[in-house]
């Protein structure tokens, strides 16, 4: 069994974690474009601000890529778009914890300041929260396949059930012994 036929390829929600990543996706493209168009040094480390965020050209660099990964992952949508998601938003809440440890130190090639890593704090939680919107909740609908993985003694008797409900439904149609008026 591939991990992609265990994912809601069409979930009713889908669109929220799209559209929700696409968001995220041009925010942090606008960051990107405003460090470009300021001209940063690449690895430089005084202090340039941008939207109360430091940065510099490498972390312009970095939030455009990131920035456009996640709007083709909304263009894309489906799986696709919610692995990314998840993808993307753990790598941002890691970036958090990484950059905390490193703030005021040569290690800091980002131009980290508290700010940013609260922002990526945030911006991790929100795209990862979008990605796993419609794997990971309560109440999922017995035709998601989490919830059937979760539930698996009652997923096998409601599919014995419908297997069942299909052959009597067949058997009928080919015997004739109901009459439709």
């Amino acid at each position: 069994m591939k991990l992609s036929d265990e994912l809601p390829v069409d979930h009713r929600l889908a669109m929220v974690y799209r559209i929700g990543a696409g968001l995220c996706g041009a925010i942090l493209l606008a960051f990107g474009i405003l460090g470009f168009t300021n001209q940063l040094s690449f690895f430089d480390t005084t202090g340039d601000s941008i939207a109360g965020l430091s940065t510099n050209g490498l972390l312009s660099l970095i939030s455009v890529a990131v920035g456009g990964l996640l709007i083709a992952g909304t263009v894309v949508g489906g799986n696709v778009a919610s692995t990314l998601n998840m993808t993307i938003g753990t790598l941002f809440l890691l970036s958090g914890f990484g950059h905390l440890f490193i703030l005021d130190r040569s290690a800091n090639i980002l131009d980290f300041g508290m700010s940013n890593v609260v922002f990526s704090f945030v911006m991790g939680l929100l795209i990862l929260t979008f990605g796993m919107y419609g794997r990971v909740t309560g109440g999922l609908p017995h035709d998601n396949p989490y919830w059937r993985r979760r539930h698996p003694e009652q997923a096998d008797r409601e599919a014995d059930a419908a297997r069942r409900a299909a052959a009597a439904g067949g058997q009928l149609g080919r015997g004739g012994a109901q009459t439709s008026r």
